[in-house]
């Protein structure tokens, strides 16, 4: 899988990995909506849960300090959401990714790929009532993430 490659997609979104030092995934609509607000909301519903779900799957596996969800929208004439596990051990750490980096730094975390097929499996289910409720018990537990 190359950082193009889609990691998952339905008819209404579309989410790929963004090359950096921590786990960054960017959600995408596949319709353009220019602001928030002129997303229906059903779709804003799904939004909801989607970025749920990917939190919670970033947390239960990476176990970062902080998630970050970020939309912007300034480049691109979609909607979309960075979404991101930060350390306090990464390289702008507490700063924004977008800040100039504050020490030289490549955190130590698990593989990638594990993480993927985690999230991958869940959003084969995403919709299904039981698809958003397994790691959010793992996480609030706190169960070790998995490598």
């Amino acid at each position: 899988m190359t950082f193009d490659d889609p990691l998952w997609s339905d008819p209404d979104f579309t989410l790929i990995r963004h090359e950096s030092e921590i786990p960054w995934l960017i959600l995408h609509l596949n319709r353009e909506f220019r602001e928030y607000s002129q997303i229906p909301a059903p779709l804003r519903y799904r939004l909801a849960d989607l970025l749920a779900l990917i939190e919670e799957e970033m947390l239960a596996y990476y176990r970062p300090a902080k998630i970050n969800i970020a939309s912007f929208g300034n480049h691109l004439p979609r909607q979309h959401w960075h979404i991101m596990a930060r350390f306090r051990e990464d390289s702008r750490f507490p700063e924004p990714m977008w800040a100039e980096p504050l020490r030289d730094a490549k955190p130590a975390l698990p593989p990638f790929a594990p993480f993927a097929s985690r999230l991958k499996e869940r959003l084969a289910n995403f919709g299904s009532d039981d698809s958003l409720t397994s790691s959010a018990s793992e996480a609030q537990k706190g169960t070790p993430a998995s490598t």
